[in-house]
């Protein structure tokens, strides 16, 4: 995947840190996180997908900041999944969405 950076080539996705953003951290997930905030994010999601399960990993830009953590990792038909909870503060307020990622044959994570 590409660290720091976001190509979507069409796809629907982008991929940052080894993490495709889509489906539910696409929509549900990054819809309360700020465009210019979401790198920070998203490269933090990367880590805690790629870390320590029960870990939490911060972010933080400017007056945002939120947090994710692995959860639980199991397996799904062969391939590794890891369920998470990401919390996210704008404009004084708390989101917080959970969900599921699962590491696809090239070594990126889906998120379902």
């Amino acid at each position: 995947g590409l660290l720091g950076g976001a190509a979507s080539h069409g796809n629907g996705g982008a991929v940052v840190g080894g993490a495709i953003l889509g489906g539910l951290l696409g929509n549900a997930v990054s819809k309360d996180i700020d465009c210019q905030d979401q790198p920070y994010a998203f490269r933090v999601h990367a880590d805690g997908l790629n870390g320590q399960i029960g870990r939490r990993y911060d972010w933080s830009h400017g007056q945002s900041r939120g947090y994710f953590t692995p959860t639980r990792e199991f397996r799904r038909g062969g391939v590794v999944c890891r369920d998470f909870t990401e919390t996210s503060y704008r404009g004084g307020r708390a989101f917080t969405r959970t969900g599921t990622a699962c590491r696809q044959t090239d070594g990126n994570w889906r998120f379902d």
